[in-house]
């Protein structure tokens, strides 16, 4: 299955993942846990690439991240501050 890749990164989410994980204070294994008991499995090397921009973010992991952090799949593409307030 061809992916599309721009050269640099791999998802353009993984940024805002990062940024409300840790102001919700939740370690990388704290995120997968709580994925896996949604009936997502992503392990914690994963979640740390996702972070990264190194691997591609499916959608039904879009929708678990969404509900863990209790955001919408569309604010996951929203530019954060380091505090995860929305820059406008």
């Amino acid at each position: 299955m061809p992916r599309i890749i721009n050269g640099e990164k791999n998802n353009i989410v993984g940024e805002n993942i990062r940024i409300l994980r840790v102001t919700r204070r939740m370690s990388q294994q704290d995120l997968a846990d709580k994925l896996d008991e949604k009936g997502v499995y992503v392990c914690r090397g994963s979640i740390s690439r996702i972070e990264d921009g190194l691997r591609t973010v499916t959608d039904i992991e879009l929708k678990g991240f969404s509900e863990i952090f209790n955001v919408s799949v569309n604010d996951l593409f929203v530019e954060r501050d380091p505090f995860g307030e929305q820059i406008k």
